[in-house]
């Protein structure tokens, strides 16, 4: 009863657990089932074999992931060069990692290239473009991290967007890290053909 209390509060950290041993014993298809089994909290799985459990958002963090979808739903819609995926998606990295960004964004042809049964379940592949936002109990290290992973396992594009400190850490496969203080916008190009989000219901 205890844990599900803390669970339900949008300022409890996130759960780190050894999971080395289990690791070894489970696959694939086992370790899905037992994040669908447990549909209340974002499950994942580092390379070092650590199970981070994420508790559910607060208010604000709710409101400012349903702009950033809404914002970029648009987007893909006129677009048609790529699908886009909600915070509810794991995706099996490359380095083995299992990672589910709060938006994701990939390429037409490297969707399709995924069978039927891979499309239906963890994608085997790092997005194209990732998001990740930080909410009141993010260690922005551990985000940090996160979105250094991503390019390194093939994501193009990344933005860390921090509504704490009005911040946005982008990230590219062909360049340093760039932090943008307080931007009305941020920019998509070269890689989100004409996509520019306005970061205003994002930073209130």
């Amino acid at each position: 009863m205890q844990v599900e209390t803390q669970l339900a509060d949008s300022s409890f950290f996130p759960i780190v657990l050894d999971f080395r041993d289990v690791l070894e014993k489970i696959s694939d298809d086992e370790f899905e089932r037992f994040c669908r089994h447990n549909p209340d909290v974002e499950i994942e799985l580092t390379t070092e074999g650590e199970l981070i459990i994420m508790p559910p958002t607060g208010g604000k963090t709710g409101i400012r992931n349903f702009s950033l979808i809404g914002y970029f739903y648009n987007w893909v819609e006129k677009n048609q060069s790529g699908v886009g995926f909600d915070s509810s998606t794991v995706f099996k990295l490359p380095n083995g990692a299992k990672r589910s960004p709060d938006l994701a964004w990939i390429k037409n042809e490297r969707w399709e290239s995924l069978t039927a049964e891979e499309q239906e379940k963890f994608p085997p592949l790092c997005p194209d473009f990732v998001v990740e936002l930080r909410s009141p109990s993010d260690s922005i290290k551990n985000l940090q991290a996160k979105m250094d992973e991503y390019i390194e396992n093939g994501a193009s594009l990344g933005w860390l967007i921090d509504p704490l400190e009005r911040k946005i850490y982008v990230y590219r496969s062909d360049s340093e890290m760039e932090i943008l203080e307080n931007p009305d916008t941020v920019s998509g190009e070269p890689l989100l053909k004409n996509f520019s989000l306005k970061m205003k219901k994002i930073w209130s």
